[in-house]
């Protein structure tokens, strides 16, 4: 029986999808529920299944293609076996055997590109699974373990020959999503930043105190993020108009926060969302970003996880910076910017000593938030963090 396979429902606000990679050819046996083909959208990658045990009649929708919702991607003779000689019919290339049934479909994608055979790497996410990252170590590893006699005799003719090597790639569908947001966001929204300083030694002094008993006691890390976040919620409470965000003529203000956590990954930034934080415990927020960095780095955060958010944090110090401007995650009104963490001289009671230092920035939509409010905002935040005792007393 011929059936087609169609592009299934989009997430809300999504309304096409672009055919990223086809895991089957026509003429190839798959069985019920194995991926056949990815479909890149402007937040996630989703898989689709095959319907049925079968053979893959007809592709109708090469790589690249823009398709919407109940666009027919292919044909599916369901309950057809291959015609292939005995004991071929299943044989997959062990490469491609890996690809199609361990790996996120980002994953999965780039061992195919870059022909990996991923048995041969050890993955370091969770449970074992290869990421991105492993991939991309394995084949510096390779690189390494070449000739460098092979490799000197590489760079010197192309010093000769006067070679100026340049590359023309297509934006992914998230990179461009991400361009046009943050353009919008600029012209759209009258941005400012507010900048401040915050000592964390009474942070650190914690972390230090505790981390054995919090990691033993509730099998994760305590980092310093789950500070921030409870820090924001709270100055988030006694500054509503930093959680509300404008919808036309209106203000929305918000009753409740969803905080989102910028991260990168191998596919760009993305902010997926800690719902209802002001309900959380330090170890369920610790748990939760967890949880999104490593879903972030497989390619396996869901729409439903990057959508909504009230207020953003954006931890650039991660990566070594100094300070920065964050820009808007529109619709939201406010995103906090952290930094790195550097031992600097501070003036205490009239003497001058080392402290963890670390600047902090709050760009802020200033059509519905004051000057004065976004001052205080951050100093909230501060005060809070310099003596974390006030967040567990709610004072």
């Amino acid at each position: 029986m011929s059936i087609e396979i169609k592009v299934p429902q989009l997430p809300e606000s999504i309304t096409d999808a672009t055919v990223a990679t086809w895991h089957k050819k026509a003429g190839d046996p798959v069985t019920r529920d194995e991926n056949i083909l990815d479909l890149e959208t402007d937040k996630v990658v989703l898989e689709v299944p095959a319907p049925s045990d079968g053979i893959m009649a007809e592709i109708l929708q090469t790589e690249g293609n823009i398709v919407k919702e109940g666009d027919i991607l292919a044909l599916f003779n369901a309950g057809a076996k291959s015609t292939a000689a005995p004991g071929l019919a299943n044989k997959t290339e062990p490469t491609e055997q890996k690809i199609n049934t361990t790996l996120s479909p980002s994953v999965r994608h780039l061992a195919k590109e870059l022909n990996v055979d991923t048995s041969q790497i050890q993955g370091s996410g969770k449970d074992g699974r290869i990421l991105k990252s492993d991939i991309m170590d394995w084949l510096d590893q390779q690189e390494q373990k070449a000739s460098p006699q092979a490799q000197d005799n590489i760079i010197p003719t192309q010093v000769e020959q006067g070679k100026r090597p340049q590359q023309r790639v297509a934006m992914t569908r998230l990179r461009a999503k991400i361009a046009q947001r943050l353009v919008e966001a600029q012209q759209t929204a009258a941005i400012l930043t507010t900048f401040n300083e915050v000592n964390l030694q009474q942070i650190i002094d914690l972390r230090t105190k505790y981390k054995d008993q919090f990691a033993k006691t509730h099998d994760s890390k305590l980092g310093f993020m789950s500070f921030f976040v409870r820090a924001t919620i709270e100055a988030l409470k006694a500054f509503p108009a930093v959680n509300a965000s404008i919808d036309g003529d209106d203000i929305l203000y918000h009753g409740y926060y969803d905080i989102g956590i910028a991260v990168g990954s191998p596919r760009g930034l993305v902010v997926p969302v800690i719902r209802d934080a002001e309900q959380l415990n330090f170890a369920d927020i610790e748990k939760q970003i967890r949880q999104y960095g490593e879903k972030a780095q497989a390619g396996s955060l869901t729409y439903e996880e990057l959508q909504g958010g009230t207020f953003t944090i954006s931890n650039g110090g991660i990566y070594g910076s100094m300070l920065s401007t964050p820009i808007l995650n529109p619709p939201q009104s406010a995103i906090l910017g952290m930094h790195n963490i550097i031992q600097r001289p501070v003036a205490e009671n009239g003497e001058v000593v080392i402290r963890p230092m670390m600047y902090l920035a709050l760009s802020y939509d200033h059509r519905i938030i004051d000057g004065k409010e976004a001052v205080q905002f951050l100093v909230k935040i501060k005060t809070l963090l310099e003596d974390p005792a006030r967040i567990l007393l709610n004072i």
